[in-house]
């Protein structure tokens, strides 16, 4: 179905059809009413044709386009409005209220722990080689803040998890490579969805938090010496203690 513009006859004149925006015609069928004038405007939203906040066709236009009543459009738009795909507005429109899934959604609630720990391995040695390469004064300033942070946090697992996701993310950006950056960030904002929060509880006890401390302290230390390899080997040796909590291997 293509967007819906002011509405014109097709070329024949037939009648079978109104013309879209971009030229395609829009089906139409007298003996549908509202039900099916709905379900043709849903599937245009969720399509993304229609984007989030985008204000739709005004209802006569409509009307015209689908050979309707605008009392037929109404109820279109009334069924939409319960489903809350749209928003009606008085004396401004109608407006698209809806936000299609994206894809790092979809790979979020499908990523195990396990597995985003497997990732960061991939990616993060050679971003902590970056970090001690590329760091200025500053960039050690703002890591030194998060960790210093971190441990005023205390026994607190949530206020933790900020500042130890804020103390990596400074990480990927003493990088100074913005892909590597952009890769990071995108792993952080899976990190920040609601399924970890249990499972954060659950791992984050007061001394394996102190652990994670100390170790942050020990690879910023490496990372300040420009110590290249050992910083590496301290940050795979971080992520693979978090991986051995998340498997509960005991005594780790």
């Amino acid at each position: 179905m293509g967007r819906i513009g002011t509405p014109a006859k097709d070329a024949a004149g037939s009648g079978a059809g109104r013309s879209a925006t971009d030229g395609s015609l829009l089906p139409v069928d007298g003996n549908r009413g509202s039900v099916w004038i709905a379900g043709q405007l849903r599937q245009a939203i969720v399509a993304g044709t229609y984007k989030h906040g985008e204000k739709l066709p005004a209802e006569r236009h409509l009307a015209d386009a689908f050979e309707a009543s605008r009392t037929t459009v109404r109820l279109a738009l009334d069924q939409l409005e319960q489903e809350r795909l749209v928003t009606r507005r008085v004396g401004s429109g109608t407006f698209v209220n809806h936000r299609p899934v994206s894809d790092l959604d979809n790979i979020a609630d499908s990523t195990s722990p396990l597995e985003l720990i497997e990732a960061r391995l991939g990616l993060e040695p050679h971003m902590t080689r970056l970090a001690v390469l590329n760091a200025t004064n500053r960039d050690l300033e703002k890591m030194t803040e998060a960790i210093e942070k971190a441990e005023a946090a205390g026994d607190d697992p949530e206020i933790w998890t900020e500042w130890d996701t804020q103390f990596h993310l400074l990480l990927a950006e003493a990088a100074h490579n913005r892909l590597v950056l952009w890769l990071y960030q995108h792993i952080n904002e899976i990190r920040s969805h609601d399924q970890w929060a249990s499972m954060r509880d659950k791992v984050l006890t007061p001394a394996r938090i102190a652990e994670y401390n100390r170790q942050h302290r020990a690879l910023l230390g490496a990372i300040a010496s420009r110590d290249v390899e050992g910083a590496a080997a301290m940050v795979t040796s971080h992520l693979h203690f978090a991986r051995r909590q998340l498997m509960g291997i005991e005594g780790a």
